[in-house]
Protein backbone atom coordinates (compact mmCIF):
# COMPACT_ATOMS: atom_id res chain seq x y z
CA UNK A 1 0.00 0.00 0.00
CA UNK A 2 1.26 3.45 -0.97
CA UNK A 3 1.64 5.79 1.97
CA UNK A 4 0.99 9.54 1.84
CA UNK A 5 4.69 10.39 1.62
CA UNK A 6 5.16 8.30 -1.53
CA UNK A 7 1.93 9.65 -3.01
CA UNK A 8 3.09 13.23 -2.41
CA UNK A 9 6.47 12.50 -3.99
CA UNK A 10 4.71 11.00 -7.02
CA UNK A 11 2.59 14.12 -7.46
CA UNK A 12 5.64 16.30 -6.91
CA UNK A 13 7.60 14.42 -9.58
CA UNK A 14 4.71 14.46 -12.04
CA UNK A 15 4.00 18.17 -11.57
CA UNK A 16 7.70 19.00 -11.90
CA UNK A 17 7.93 17.01 -15.13
CA UNK A 18 4.86 18.80 -16.51
CA UNK A 19 6.36 22.16 -15.58
CA UNK A 20 9.59 21.20 -17.34
CA UNK A 21 7.66 20.32 -20.52
CA UNK A 22 5.74 23.60 -20.30
CA UNK A 23 9.02 25.46 -19.82
CA UNK A 24 10.43 23.85 -22.95
CA UNK A 25 7.29 24.75 -24.91
CA UNK A 26 7.34 28.31 -23.58
CA UNK A 27 11.03 28.65 -24.49
CA UNK A 28 10.23 27.48 -28.00
CA UNK A 29 7.54 30.13 -28.44
CA UNK A 30 9.67 32.82 -26.81
CA UNK A 31 12.47 32.11 -29.28
CA UNK A 32 10.08 31.94 -32.22
CA UNK A 33 8.51 35.32 -31.56
CA UNK A 34 11.78 36.98 -30.55
CA UNK A 35 13.30 35.79 -33.84
CA UNK A 36 10.23 36.97 -35.71
CA UNK A 37 10.62 40.43 -34.15
CA UNK A 38 14.30 40.57 -35.13
CA UNK A 39 13.55 39.50 -38.69
CA UNK A 40 10.73 42.04 -38.97
CA UNK A 41 13.07 44.77 -37.71
CA UNK A 42 15.46 44.00 -40.56
CA UNK A 43 12.64 43.97 -43.11
CA UNK A 44 11.24 47.23 -41.76
CA UNK A 45 14.68 48.87 -41.95
CA UNK A 46 15.04 47.66 -45.54
CA UNK A 47 11.69 49.21 -46.47
CA UNK A 48 12.58 52.54 -44.87
CA UNK A 49 15.94 52.54 -46.68
CA UNK A 50 14.10 51.83 -49.94
CA UNK A 51 11.70 54.68 -49.09
CA UNK A 52 14.64 57.01 -48.50
CA UNK A 53 16.23 56.00 -51.82
CA UNK A 54 12.97 56.75 -53.64
CA UNK A 55 12.79 60.11 -51.83
CA UNK A 56 16.27 61.02 -52.99
CA UNK A 57 15.55 60.01 -56.58
CA UNK A 58 12.25 61.90 -56.54
CA UNK A 59 13.95 64.97 -55.12
CA UNK A 60 16.58 64.80 -57.87
CA UNK A 61 13.83 64.91 -60.49
CA UNK A 62 12.15 67.82 -58.67
CA UNK A 63 15.39 69.83 -58.67
CA UNK A 64 16.06 69.04 -62.33
CA UNK A 65 12.51 69.95 -63.30
CA UNK A 66 12.73 73.25 -61.44
CA UNK A 67 16.07 73.98 -63.11
CA UNK A 68 14.57 73.30 -66.53
CA UNK A 69 11.56 75.49 -65.74
CA UNK A 70 13.83 78.37 -64.75
CA UNK A 71 15.97 77.91 -67.86
CA UNK A 72 12.86 77.79 -70.00
CA UNK A 73 11.54 81.02 -68.49
CA UNK A 74 14.95 82.70 -68.84
CA UNK A 75 15.28 81.90 -72.54
CA UNK A 76 14.17 84.59 -74.92
CA UNK A 77 13.47 83.95 -78.55
CA UNK A 78 13.59 80.19 -78.22
CA UNK A 79 12.72 78.16 -81.29
CA UNK A 80 9.46 76.20 -81.17
CA UNK A 81 11.38 72.91 -81.38
CA UNK A 82 13.54 73.77 -78.37
CA UNK A 83 10.49 75.03 -76.43
CA UNK A 84 8.66 71.78 -77.23
CA UNK A 85 11.66 69.76 -76.04
CA UNK A 86 11.72 71.72 -72.78
CA UNK A 87 7.99 71.11 -72.30
CA UNK A 88 8.36 67.42 -73.10
CA UNK A 89 11.26 66.96 -70.69
CA UNK A 90 9.53 68.89 -67.90
CA UNK A 91 6.38 66.78 -68.36
CA UNK A 92 8.47 63.61 -68.24
CA UNK A 93 10.14 64.80 -65.03
CA UNK A 94 6.70 65.57 -63.59
CA UNK A 95 5.59 62.02 -64.35
CA UNK A 96 8.71 60.62 -62.70
CA UNK A 97 8.11 62.74 -59.61
CA UNK A 98 4.53 61.42 -59.37
CA UNK A 99 5.73 57.83 -59.90
CA UNK A 100 8.23 58.16 -57.06
CA UNK A 101 5.58 59.66 -54.77
CA UNK A 102 3.24 56.73 -55.51
CA UNK A 103 6.03 54.21 -54.94
CA UNK A 104 6.92 55.90 -51.64
CA UNK A 105 3.30 55.54 -50.47
CA UNK A 106 3.38 51.80 -51.21
CA UNK A 107 6.74 51.35 -49.51
CA UNK A 108 5.59 53.34 -46.47
CA UNK A 109 2.50 51.14 -46.20
CA UNK A 110 4.64 47.99 -46.31
CA UNK A 111 7.05 49.38 -43.71
CA UNK A 112 4.22 50.31 -41.35
CA UNK A 113 2.62 46.89 -41.81
CA UNK A 114 5.92 45.18 -40.99
CA UNK A 115 6.29 47.46 -37.94
CA UNK A 116 2.94 46.24 -36.62
CA UNK A 117 4.03 42.62 -37.04
CA UNK A 118 7.30 43.43 -35.27
CA UNK A 119 5.59 45.11 -32.33
CA UNK A 120 3.16 42.24 -31.87
CA UNK A 121 5.99 39.70 -32.02
CA UNK A 122 7.97 41.74 -29.46
CA UNK A 123 4.98 41.83 -27.12
CA UNK A 124 4.35 38.12 -27.52
CA UNK A 125 8.03 37.25 -27.05
CA UNK A 126 8.14 39.41 -23.91
CA UNK A 127 5.04 37.74 -22.48
CA UNK A 128 6.48 34.29 -23.16
CA UNK A 129 9.67 35.41 -21.37
CA UNK A 130 7.65 36.45 -18.31
CA UNK A 131 5.75 33.16 -18.44
CA UNK A 132 9.06 31.29 -18.53
CA UNK A 133 10.30 33.16 -15.47
CA UNK A 134 7.30 31.95 -13.48
CA UNK A 135 7.93 28.37 -14.61
CA UNK A 136 11.60 28.61 -13.69
CA UNK A 137 10.66 29.83 -10.22
CA UNK A 138 8.11 27.03 -9.91
CA UNK A 139 10.67 24.43 -11.02
CA UNK A 140 13.20 25.75 -8.53
CA UNK A 141 10.65 25.65 -5.71
CA UNK A 142 9.58 22.12 -6.67
CA UNK A 143 13.20 20.98 -6.65
CA UNK A 144 13.86 22.54 -3.27
CA UNK A 145 10.61 21.03 -1.99
CA UNK A 146 11.77 17.60 -3.13
CA UNK A 147 15.11 17.99 -1.37
CA UNK A 148 13.81 19.51 1.85
CA UNK A 149 10.48 17.61 1.96
CA UNK A 150 8.69 20.92 2.59
CA UNK A 151 5.22 20.62 1.13
CA UNK A 152 4.47 24.33 1.33
CA UNK A 153 7.24 25.06 -1.19
CA UNK A 154 5.54 22.73 -3.66
CA UNK A 155 2.22 24.53 -3.11
CA UNK A 156 3.91 27.86 -3.78
CA UNK A 157 5.39 26.33 -6.94
CA UNK A 158 1.91 25.30 -8.06
CA UNK A 159 0.67 28.84 -7.42
CA UNK A 160 3.56 30.21 -9.54
CA UNK A 161 2.07 28.27 -12.43
CA UNK A 162 -0.82 30.74 -12.38
CA UNK A 163 1.69 33.45 -13.32
CA UNK A 164 2.86 31.25 -16.18
CA UNK A 165 -0.72 30.67 -17.30
CA UNK A 166 -1.55 34.38 -17.23
CA UNK A 167 1.46 35.45 -19.30
CA UNK A 168 1.23 32.47 -21.65
CA UNK A 169 -2.41 33.30 -22.40
CA UNK A 170 -1.60 37.00 -22.55
CA UNK A 171 1.01 36.29 -25.23
CA UNK A 172 -1.60 34.64 -27.42
CA UNK A 173 -4.58 36.83 -26.60
CA UNK A 174 -2.80 40.12 -25.73
CA UNK A 175 -5.23 41.10 -22.99
CA UNK A 176 -4.16 44.74 -22.85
Amino acid sequence: MIDLKEKWQGWLALSTAIMAVLAALTTLYMGKFSSRAIMAQGQESDQWAFYQAKSIKGHTFEVNKKTLELQYLAQKGMSPEVAAEYQKTMAKYGEEIKRYEDEKKDIKGKAESIAKVKLKAQEMGGDFAYALIFLQIALMLSSISSLTKRHYLWYIALICNLGWLFFFLDAWLLFY
